[in-house]
């Protein structure tokens, strides 16, 4: 299947008034992370104008630490990856605590970039767009397009690069496994 970049939304969608944000609920963690993942979806290509424009300005004031940053994040990213797919226990450890699998690239990229050079680099450069792109995705609410658009891209019908990176976190296998067990309830 072909990817397909998704759409960018409307800014007045994407940062409205306070009325379509809302604190999570903490309590239950599973909700509150179908609402990041669908926001990630929906909002990715308004996510990464954001990320590209905190990026760029990091990368102009520091463009050698910038690159030295990305390529580490990046490598270590798909080093977890690999050895996540090819590891059962590890495996199982992302599906049950994704935050925790990102939290561990982070540092382990954190200690690796800090060990090769310029820490604050990493701080401004790669963990700030991350860190503003969680707590938007946390606190945005969803609406009927937002939920729409998690669906066709949870099962199949469009392949977004966000919607890759979260199949690589292994965040939209039980979409796929819920409307399978819908469709094969409803031949019954």
């Amino acid at each position: 299947m072909e990817v397909q970049v998704a759409p960018l939304r409307a800014w007045e969608d994407f940062f409205p008034g306070s009325d379509r944000f809302a604190r999570p609920d903490f309590k239950d963690i599973s909700k509150w992370n179908n609402r990041v993942v669908s926001n990630l979806l929906y909002y990715q290509t308004n996510y990464l104008i954001v990320a590209a424009a905190v990026v760029s300005i990091v990368g102009f004031l520091s463009p050698l630490n910038m690159l030295i940053g990305g390529t580490v994040v990046v490598l270590v990213f798909m080093g977890f990856v690999w050895v996540s797919h090819n590891k059962d226990i590890l495996r199982r450890l992302k599906k049950q605590y994704p935050t925790a699998f990102v939290v561990v690239i982070m540092l382990s990229s954190y200690f690796l970039i800090s060990y090769l050079g310029d820490v604050m680099v990493f701080m401004f450069g790669i963990t700030l767009p991350l860190l503003l792109m969680f707590i938007h995705a946390s606190l945005r609410l969803r609406n009927i397009k937002n939920k729409l658009e998690n669906k066709m891209e949870g099962i199949g019908l469009k392949k977004t690069p966000m919607g890759i990176i979260l199949d690589a976190l292994e965040q939209q296998e039980d979409s796929i496994n819920k409307l399978a067990d819908y469709i094969s309830k409803v031949k019954e």
